[in-house]
């Protein structure tokens, strides 16, 4: 059984999951599961181009998250979804992912440069399509 499989075993909970890390680096990933862990963090966003042919996630799906060294550290539940441009993000989305300063202006700037590094260069905040995320703790050893 892999670690993701046991701690899922271990939250008690049922359905669908997934494994995921945030950001694109092992640093990144630890700072933002850090965020999460510490309450700051409540909602993410991604590039709709950034799944692929992988199914957008759903309302109600359960995901694992891992730190940078891909050891899973807690489950989240998503809460709500919201696809739309890069420029359409809300100061109260920005407040709720809790990164750098939690405004928009704030989001607006770190999120540009993770987008165009993530993409090679080739990103359009003008028509770029975005999956604002929401989501909520269901389990943390630590709640247990």
């Amino acid at each position: 059984m892999t670690a993701a499989a046991s701690f899922w075993q271990a939250s008690g909970l049922t359905g669908e999951y997934t494994v995921e890390r945030f950001g694109d680096s092992a640093p990144l990933a630890d700072a933002l599961l850090e965020l999460v862990l510490s309450g700051h963090k409540r909602a993410t966003a991604s590039l709709v181009r950034q799944f692929g042919a992988s199914p957008l996630p759903r309302i109600g799906v359960h995901w694992i998250v891992c730190d940078g060294a891909g050891q899973p550290r807690v489950v989240l539940r998503t809460v709500s979804l919201r696809l739309g441009p890069f420029l359409s993000v809300t100061a109260d989305f920005a407040h709720a992912e809790g990164e750098n300063d939690r405004t928009r202006d704030g989001w607006l700037a770190a999120h540009r440069a993770y987008f165009t590094r993530v993409c090679g260069g080739a990103f359009d905040e003008e028509t770029e399509e975005v999956l604002f995320e929401r989501f909520e703790v269901a389990y943390r050893p630590e709640q247990a």
